[in-house]
């Protein structure tokens, strides 16, 4: 029988943690926005506010960076885009997301697919739209790709609501950074339990 090396698998314990160490930590939390991924979206939401900006990196003329709050100002009734920092204050944003679109706002978010934590259940299931990213996007002038998956959420407001439904709507999209231009892969139907 042979005899297992317990040094060698300790070296690959340790060499995948240090290779998914980007993925379960908050010292990144600032990831900017892709300009094709922004571009698609505003093609279809026409965003007037960004509300969780820096001055080099706003996508909208209005913005609110760390100086102005944006989770201490009101968003409606604007169509709002968010691209928070994704650390542990995310949950916060997405509350104020949810909050602000019961007052009328349109918020879209770009997050990471973190569908195993409490902020995702309290706040991206009361989403009116989830788009799960296919692949990997490339964040601000990297030409990596994120070392964790992406999705849309989208917060209609309450009135405007087009699916005025229990759960969100799960969309899979994947993004042309050429044409800046967003493709929608399938959409669930909840009506037949199927995917279109």
């Amino acid at each position: 029988m042979k005899k297992l090396n317990l040094d060698n698998i300790a070296n690959t314990k340790a060499d995948k943690s240090r290779l998914t160490q980007g993925l379960f930590t908050s010292r990144t939390e600032e990831w900017e926005t892709p300009e094709y991924v922004f571009l698609a979206l505003k093609k279809e939401f026409d965003f007037q506010i960004d509300v969780c900006a820096t001055s080099e990196n706003a996508k909208c003329k209005v913005f609110f960076d760390k100086s102005v709050d944006g989770l201490k100002r009101e968003w409606s009734p604007f169509r709002c885009w968010m691209n928070p920092p994704y650390g542990r204050d995310i949950a916060r944003w997405m509350k104020k997301a949810f909050t602000e679109s019961q007052r009328g706002a349109l918020v879209v978010c770009l997050i990471p697919s973190r569908t195993d934590t409490r902020w995702w259940h309290d706040w991206v299931m009361k989403s009116s739209e989830v788009r799960f990213v296919s692949g990997r996007i490339s964040f601000g002038s990297s030409k990596n790709s994120a070392p964790f998956p992406s999705c849309i959420v989208i917060y209609y407001p309450e009135l405007d609501n087009p699916y005025k439904l229990s759960v969100p709507v799960i969309r899979s999209v994947s993004f042309d950074k050429s044409k800046q231009k967003m493709k929608f892969l399938s959409v669930y139907n909840q009506e037949n339990d199927s995917f279109l």
